[in-house]
């Protein structure tokens, strides 16, 4: 039989009729038997994703009215759920103890990974299933930091357990956090229940992960601006991770790490159309896929960029050290960094800079003396993604003519070493007109 790993996103249970339609895709092969799931997410554009409405708990602990509400909400919103599914569970009971643990201690991570404790074990229920919780199974270490080989080892030596005590039972996992090895909970980055997912996958050397959302897999382009963008079939892992960091939000980008160093394919699918095929992530595009030039295209808003102009830049040992040792010090990460010989731009997420960025400036004058510094915001940067890229004779040309055509500006333009991405900078008011521009590459085939 084969090993498959589903992960269930918070829109596939942000109510009882998508939690049904979960356990119908569930239940339609024995081969899903490991069940990863988020935290309810909203019923309608109005509504509150449960996540949200337990960190707004968390801010408002010592506010008595303000709490009251808030535990009002999650507990009408949890017992609509349990009366249609017609389970047995006492929300309020469980409600009160996660609210006692909340007060005494500091740590916000317990109560904001409840979300996928509560979803897992309502799931649970109403499938007959076995429940894993998360906690004292994955495990990080003081600093935060995943503890990948005892994390591994755990999750598979108490899946084996739950196996061999109740083999015909599937596994109900809560994704997004697990703990300190003294037990204080700690959650992933928001989206991480796809990391618990590929962790999961990875411990059991799975078959597949697949990855139930509510597109039906890795869109093209952004569909908040193209209309119905094309679904794409297969992407590597590499082409992925890509377009996640630039903001495709299918899957979280760390996610990927786990499986794709064992070759384990990722399906994405669509809930609300369980026959929809999706996408493949894999290492590999087959070779009966006929590969397109660009898989994809992504991007952000909220960049800045500092300019530094000087004469025999070039000749200057170590200026480029210098400079980014600057940003370094002030724990600020830079995104790219294009240069010429006597000029070098860096690139850094706006919000990063909001307090420092006169400091900063003030620091780079004292220190290196450019005969030029010029700060710019307000740009976005859009990522043009693929392997085929790496062979194509046209791509550049393609993209230039493109933004040329519809009298767009680059701002900047940066081409990664491994040649399956370019990164084009435009003002932020150029951003949804650029990617408009930039949808004719999906036809690219050279």
């Amino acid at each position: 039989m084969n090993k498959v790993v589903c992960k269930f996103g918070g829109t596939s249970l942000a109510d009882a009729t998508q939690i049904k339609k979960v356990c119908d895709i569930v239940n339609a092969t024995a081969d899903r038997k490991y069940v990863v799931v988020s935290a309810s997410g909203k019923r309608n554009k109005d509504d509150d994703k449960i996540t949200d409405l337990l960190i707004n708990l968390h801010l408002n602990l010592n506010d008595n009215k303000i709490e009251s509400d808030i535990i009002t909400i999650l507990k009408e919103r949890y017992l609509e759920i349990i009366k249609e599914l017609n389970i047995s569970f006492d929300i309020e009971k469980e409600l009160s103890i996660i609210l006692e643990k909340a007060r005494s201690e500091e740590n916000p991570d317990f109560l904001v990974s409840r979300g996928e404790y509560l979803s897992a074990k309502i799931l649970s229920l109403y499938l007959n299933a076995s429940f894993l919780d998360t906690a004292n199974v994955i495990i990080f270490d003081d600093n935060k930091r995943l503890d990948f080989d005892k994390t591994y080892s755990n999750l598979k030596n108490k899946i084996e357990e739950l196996e061999t005590g109740f083999p015909n039972k599937k596994i109900i996992i809560p994704g997004f956090y697990g703990s300190t090895i003294d037990g204080k909970i700690v959650t992933f980055s928001r989206g991480g229940s796809d990391i618990t997912g590929s962790l999961v996958a990875r411990s059991i050397n799975a078959t597949l992960y697949e990855n139930w959302t509510d597109v039906s897999g890795v869109l093209f382009e952004d569909p908040r601006i193209i209309e119905n963008p094309k679904v794409v079939d297969y992407i590597t892992y590499t082409e992925l991770r890509e377009l996640s960091y630039m903001g495709a939000s299918v899957l979280h980008e760390a996610a990927i790490f786990p499986v794709s160093q064992v070759g384990i394919p990722i399906n994405i699918l669509n809930t609300n159309k369980p026959s929809d095929k999706g996408t493949m992530i894999v290492s590999n595009i087959p070779s009966i896929v006929k590969r397109k030039t660009v898989t994809g295209i992504a991007g952000k808003k909220g960049f800045s960029s500092i300019l530094l102009q000087k004469a025999l830049m070039n000749e200057e040992v170590g200026f480029l050290s210098k400079l980014l040792k600057i940003f370094e010090n002030e724990g600020i990460s830079v995104e790219h960094c294009p240069s010429g010989i006597d000029t070098v731009s860096v690139i850094i997420k706006t919000e990063l800079l909001n307090d420092v960025k006169d400091f900063i400036i003030g620091r780079i004058n004292d220190e290196l003396h450019p005969d030029v510094i010029v700060f710019e915001n307000e740009l976005s940067l859009i990522a043009i993604v693929g392997e085929g890229m790496t062979y194509s004779k046209r791509i550049n040309a393609s993209i230039f003519t493109l933004l040329a055509d519809a009298n767009i500006p680059i701002k900047m333009i940066d081409q990664g070493s491994s040649g399956i991405n370019i990164i084009i900078g435009v003002a932020d008011s150029d951003y949804e007109k650029a990617i408009k521009a930039l949808s004719p590459l999906q036809n690219i085939n050279d």
